[in-house]
């Protein structure tokens, strides 16, 4: 029997303010502005979930975690991960690997990424070494390379 193997692509982008931490795969990273958002704006796993979704065929995060609905105001996005991992699960799909890019002019991530891999890694089930976060800056060109915005390009392979 031929694997069923599927590609989803996700893509997320918020807004950056004062105020707000910013969080980054469940990781808050130090800096003096944090994700705009309903949750708590954590931009790298709102990718993840449409990812997975998508590949799943399954819908997207509006669709499961609606921005109107008061139940996710300031909610962990590890929480919606947790349900979105859970519902793929009940689907019989399984994470072979995810890929994402962080979109981001400041602070540098380098050092957070350790451990952005190894909490998305535990919330998706699966090994270190199938999870990949980059970090790129946009250059200083537009919202993002001004600092005004922050955003994630994330790419999951799933099977059945």
């Amino acid at each position: 029997m031929t694997p069923n193997i599927r590609i989803g692509l996700g893509y997320d982008l918020h807004r950056l303010v004062e105020g707000r931490p910013l969080i980054l795969g469940g990781v808050t990273v130090p800096a003096p502005f944090g994700e705009d958002g309903h949750s708590d704006g954590d931009v790298l796993i709102h990718a993840v979930i449409d990812a997975l979704l998508g590949a799943a065929a399954l819908g997207d995060i509006g669709t499961h975690f609606p921005p109107s609905d008061d139940a996710y105001k300031n909610i962990d996005s590890r929480i919606l991960l947790s349900r979105t991992v859970e519902l793929l699960n009940r689907h019989e799909f399984r994470l072979i690997n995810l890929d994402a890019t962080v979109i981001l002019q400041t602070p540098k991530l380098m050092e957070y990424i350790p451990a952005i891999r190894a909490l998305l890694a535990e919330d998706l089930g699966t090994g270190i070494e199938n999870v990949s976060i980059k970090a790129k800056t946009n250059e200083k060109v537009d919202a993002l390379g001004e600092s005004r915005a922050v955003a994630v390009h994330a790419a999951v392979l799933i099977t059945k």
